[in-house]
């Protein structure tokens, strides 16, 4: 390295003391960049800020025209060059990022012991800890499936065809081969890291360390990139739906319940193959999953947000909003300044719910075909972790009644259709607000929350 790397601010993340660096390693088309951007889209859905730094992208900035393989060979000295030169800059971004960020993952091949001693002195001058995601492939069906789906259409092989650009990247492959040295079981038994072999088959974790190693290494642990289609709805209207009010645990309006043979019709004519049926302890969601005729598994994680519901006394249940706004304006403006992180009093916040559905999360990365029956902001929390959204879009996710959401899982996110299945139902979403006073209404509302909220 050419300077000596200045030390970070003292600070306290989230979950650790210091910032985590994940560093993947592996041959080019072993899904390393999936891997990685899969689990920063999770570690940000938890609320560990995390981001992607990939050293190709670096590679194609300084490199904007490529040729062929060529340049990834061990003896092309400048090409070794250029691509040393796009590590440390990705790294250097990387230490301006972890100055006031938690955790970054590191996507590059990273495939010999000498740029990882670069990374591991990287990290001990900042402080940082190091897991190591090593991805190890030897199956050439799924290596050619994942070139075909995901090299193609890189920028190095716009306007190329399919037999060329295919035959290139399996010589760009070679050039790694030649100085491939992969983590050893021996030389690195000090160092934090999980291997993960043929995608899933098989995995082997080494000294991992500390809450950030441990859920990424679990989360890991359960992805699968078998191709499958996940269903959310939310539950038919409901009776306390019509009447705009929150909460409660009311039955199915009679729309609710056409709502519900709907749902029923539309799942039989997709024709899906071992579909799972999951709900929550609901009767409004229990009462449209058995119109499927199909056994079904209820989830009390997957309840509605918890606004007080279950806790005798509590003063916003079943109100509507406009009954809230009358009579605690104060406690419904501080949710509007920040609708992720208000909790109800004696409830939930969004942020509870992250939490909450974190198991249902783990278990739909497990599955194949599943429908989820549920409730709204449940339903943006799910869609919130597919698509990729921030804390501060979640909230405000549109998730209407009586629309099925159909979400498929490509190479690096998530495909949606949105079905709406022509019964009409009361529109439940409510937009974000404008100009809320965040300063004036915090001060106002600390002398004027009632002492049982």
């Amino acid at each position: 390295m050419e300077e000596k790397s200045p030390k970070i601010p003292a600070c306290v993340p989230q979950f650790t003391n210091v910032p985590t660096m994940v560093i993947l390693v592996g041959l080019p088309a072993r899904g390393k960049t999936y891997i990685s951007r899969k689990l920063t889209r999770y570690l940000n859905w938890i609320g560990t800020p995390t981001r992607v730094f990939n050293v190709g992208e670096y590679r194609r900035e300084a490199v904007p025209n490529y040729k062929n393989y060529e340049f990834f060979r061990h003896d092309n000295p400048e090409g070794v060059e250029i691509r040393r030169h796009c590590a440390l800059a990705a790294l250097k971004d990387v230490r301006t990022y972890l100055s006031s960020e938690e955790g970054q993952v590191f996507d590059a091949t990273n495939t010999t012991r000498e740029r990882r001693e670069v990374i591991l002195e990287f990290a001990k001058e900042n402080g940082y800890k190091v897991l190591f995601v090593e991805s190890i492939c030897d199956d050439p069906t799924i290596i050619e499936e994942n070139i075909k789906q995901v090299k193609l259409s890189s920028p190095d092989y716009r306007g190329r065809g399919q037999d060329e650009a295919v035959a290139d990247f399996l010589q760009r492959i070679e050039c790694y081969k030649a100085t491939y040295e992969p983590l050893d079981d021996e030389l690195d038994s000090a160092l934090s890291y999980i291997k993960i072999f043929d995608v899933g088959l098989r995995y082997l974790a080494n000294r991992v360390q500390g809450h950030v190693q441990s859920r990424t290494v679990y989360y890991l642990m359960n992805i699968h990139v078998t191709p499958r289609t996940i269903y959310l709805s939310r539950h038919g209207e409901s009776r306390l739906n019509l009447r705009g009010r929150i909460g409660g645990d009311s039955a199915l309006s009679p729309r609710g319940e056409q709502y519900a043979q709907a749902l029923a019709r539309f799942i039989r004519s997709q024709e899906i193959p071992e579909l799972k049926v999951w709900t929550s302890h609901m009767r409004r969601s229990i009462q449209t999953a058995e119109a499927l005729g199909v056994p079904y598994e209820q989830w009390k994680a997957l309840n509605e947000i918890d606004a007080v519901s279950h806790n005798p006394g509590g003063v916003c249940e079943e109100m509507t909003y406009e009954e809230i706004q009358e009579r605690y304006p104060k406690e419904l403006a501080l949710r509007d300044q920040d609708k992720y992180r208000y909790r109800y009093p004696r409830g939930e916040s969004y942020e509870d719910l992250v939490q909450r559905l974190e198991p249902v999360i783990m278990e739909l990365e497990r599955q194949e075909n599943v429908l989820v029956v549920c409730h709204q902001a449940v339903m943006r929390c799910l869609l919130a972790y597919f698509l990729d959204k921030s804390a501060d879009e979640l909230p405000y996710l549109k998730c209407p009644l009586h629309t099925v959401l159909k979400l498929t899982p490509v190479a690096y996110g998530c495909e949606v259709e949105s079905i709406f299945l022509n019964i009409e139902a009361v529109n439940t979403h409510r937009a974000r607000p404008q100009n809320v006073d965040i300063n004036r209404t915090a001060a106002d509302a600390l002398n004027t929350v009632p002492e049982h909220f």
